[in-house]
């Protein structure tokens, strides 16, 4: 059964940083582009960023210069590195396959909320 576990989230000012951690298990990790995901209130989920097998990322034009996503396979773990955060930043953050997530892989997500 894949499981991805989100972790990292908080309140912080406007500003600030954060740094959110996603841990894999049951798929093989190594070969899978991941992706972090966000959704706010009333709002679809979209893809903030992407980490290729090979190290590529890409990232949503909303977060570009401000966050980044690192991978570390052998812990079957990536990162996503927040900075200057902004009040619309506040979402639920996820981890997934990138492009195309599967739908039985969702966690419960991490709660990031960013205050004025």
């Amino acid at each position: 059964q894949v499981q991805f576990v989100e972790s990292g989230g908080g309140l912080v000012q406007a500003g600030g940083s954060l740094e959110l951690s996603c841990v894999a298990s049951g798929l093989p990790f190594s070969i899978h582009a991941i992706g972090w995901y966000r959704q706010a209130p009333g709002q679809q989920r979209e893809e903030v960023a992407v980490i290729k097998r090979d190290g590529e990322v890409w990232y949503a034009d909303s977060v570009k210069d401000r966050f980044y996503i690192l991978r570390d396979n052998a812990k079957s773990s990536a990162l996503l590195q927040m900075t200057s955060l902004k009040p619309e930043d506040t979402a639920v953050y996820y981890c997934n396959t990138a492009w195309t997530p599967i739908n039985t892989f969702w966690g419960k997500g991490t709660q990031v909320t960013v205050s004025t």
